[in-house]
């Protein structure tokens, strides 16, 4: 019963990733994935990026910082690159993130 209740979660999470989460685009994911990669990131995020970001819900977003496996499969996205990103961005993000 367990292991089908962590299927069904992960399941979930990866259908709300693929359409976007917390007011973040799919389109707004793929603007960051640069700075964020698992592999050669960029230093800084771009504009775009940026832009998402400012329109996101960042505390929201923290509630995703444990589902990280979900963001390498779909997005190559290193978690903790990518939580850094809104200050690089010049955003606050939730002191309890």
């Amino acid at each position: 019963m367990g292991a089908l209740l962590a299927i069904v979660v992960v399941l979930a999470a990866s259908a709300e990733v693929a359409h976007g989460i917390c007011n973040l685009s799919r389109d707004g994911i793929r603007a960051c994935q640069p700075a964020a990669a698992t592999h050669n990131p960029t230093n800084e995020p771009s504009a775009e990026c940026c832009s998402a970001l400012a329109g996101a819900n960042l505390p929201c977003l923290c509630r995703y910082k444990s589902s990280a496996g979900v963001w390498v499969r779909f997005y190559r996205i290193d978690i903790n690159r990518a939580m850094g990103l809104p200050a690089k961005c010049g955003l606050e993000m939730p002191a309890n993130c």
